[in-house]
């Protein structure tokens, strides 16, 4: 279970005109803004216990013993043996994955099987925007952008891939080439709560990582979207990532590597070996870490845990789905998020500046999933959670007309937000505050969906 901390346990108070205030330091881009809520309103601070979990190996220990012993499956030197061309599947610059930890790792791992191996690293954009050159040197080094074939998948240019037959839910499966015309293929990446495939990491990084556009819509249609199943910390059911596990399965995504993090993005767990096995021990980790009640507040303040998924406001909806979980019928959320490369999306864009939210949700309702626009999504859960509350986006990257265009309050700080919200509810508001929006599960304890794993 996660920690909830009573006001209590807050460190840091200020007194102003009578007031003593609370001083919540809150993630943003590479740094913080600071919440401040009188103590009598703060009525807790939800987090992961990942910040308090201390494994007792260093990050680079916790990574060799993940590949030393791996979960269902052979050591990955062992499977280099023979294998000429290796294709190494990772992610791109909006994930937080410690590539320049465990890509050089990796490749050490795959040349003591065949020190002649043809390896070629696949950066997995999904539909995000291709990664850059500057991006890549920071995210992997540049030893690694200098002397290793580097690939970008461009989800929008066909001739990138090969289609191979469809998937449970009747989606075209259309793959990078590189993921088929190989000898090995494996993929790194980290676990977190996810709030529509259940959580990140392991199949993902087929589908959506390294697919084209037209799969990754169909996966994401407003009827996936839309299933009871398809929502944070499920699995078992869910339509969403029965895709994605066929998909990694038919390409013979033979190993993963993925990572649990805390908060200061420092690898707290490891995980290696057979794709859904290593990835269920993954899981069980990160749910033990992360899930609680919800805490009912009038008031949530939350974040996507700064950089780098708080760059775009494409990627805001996974944090805001966890305070819609705190916010009751018709809570106040606060979404603190840089959105340095803006909107995150033009289809995002449009689509979340189209009109009100029922007219956003009658419009994509209507869309045939093999239709499904590509980033419609992020608009239809944003539709959804704005039917029921007021979202106040904090930025100081986008302007107020843009945001308010999609449906938001403005606000440049979170002083400036929390007044805005007291008016809203009243100054006796209770505040419940979830530094990492991202990083906790927030579910009742008496849901029948609660715990269950993939078949």
């Amino acid at each position: 279970m996660c920690n909830v901390l009573c006001i209590q346990s807050m460190e840091k108070l200020i007194k102003k005109e009578g007031y003593i205030l609370r001083s919540i330091p809150i993630p943003y881009y590479k740094g913080h803004m600071e919440l401040h809520v009188p103590e009598e309103n703060l009525k807790a601070v939800v987090t992961a216990k990942g910040d308090s979990f201390h494994p007792g190996k260093t990050e680079e220990e916790l990574v060799r013993d993940a590949l030393a012993h791996p979960i269902g499956s052979k050591t990955l030197r062992e499977l280099a043996v023979g294998q000429k061309r290796v294709t190494l599947v990772t992610s791109d610059h909006t994930r937080a994955v410690p590539s320049r930890l465990t890509l050089p790792i990796l490749l050490e791992e795959i040349r003591k099987g065949n020190p002649e191996a043809d390896i070629t690293i696949l950066v997995a954009t999904g539909l995000h925007r291709a990664t850059t050159e500057e991006e890549m040197r920071s995210m992997f080094g540049d030893a690694i952008v200098d002397h290793v074939k580097i690939a970008v998948n461009h989800a929008f240019a066909p001739e990138e891939f090969v289609f191979l037959g469809t998937l449970p839910s009747g989606a075209e499966f259309h793959v990078n080439k590189l993921a088929v015309d190989c000898d090995l293929l494996v993929a790194e990446g980290f676990i977190e709560p996810h709030f529509f495939a259940g959580f990140s990491g392991g199949r993902k990084s087929i589908l959506p990582g390294i697919c084209n556009a037209a799969t990754v819509n169909e996966n994401h249609s407003y009827k996936a979207i839309s299933s009871p199943w398809a929502v944070t910390g499920v699995l078992d059911k869910n339509p969403i990532h029965q895709d994605m596990v066929t998909a990694a399965r038919r390409v013979n995504l033979q190993f993963i590597l993925n990572v649990a993090q805390n908060s200061e993005k420092k690898v707290i767990g490891a995980f290696a070996g057979d794709l859904e096995k290593a990835h269920e021990r993954g899981v069980a980790f990160v749910r033990e870490l992360s899930q609680c009640p919800p805490v009912a507040g009038d008031i949530v303040v939350t974040s996507n845990g700064g950089y780098p998924l708080d760059q775009n406001l494409y990627q805001t909806p996974k944090a805001v789905s966890t305070a819609e979980a705190c916010a009751g019928e018709d809570g106040v959320i606060i979404m603190t998020a840089s959105c340095a490369d803006g909107m995150g999306g033009t289809f995002f864009e449009k689509l979340i500046t189209m009109g009100t939210v029922d007219e956003i949700d009658a419009y994509l309702s209507k869309i045939p999933s093999r239709e499904t626009i590509s980033e419609q999504w992020c608009a239809q859960i944003y539709a959804r959670i704005l039917k029921k509350h007021k979202v106040i986006l904090v930025t100081t990257c986008l302007d107020r007309e843009t945001v308010e265009k999609a449906n938001m309050l403005y606000a440049d700080s979170l002083d400036a937000a929390m007044e805005m919200a007291y008016e809203i509810k009243g100054k006796d508001a209770q505040v419940v505050v979830i530094p990492d929006g991202v990083s906790v599960l927030a579910v009742k304890p008496d849901e029948a969906l609660e715990g269950k794993e993939a078949d």
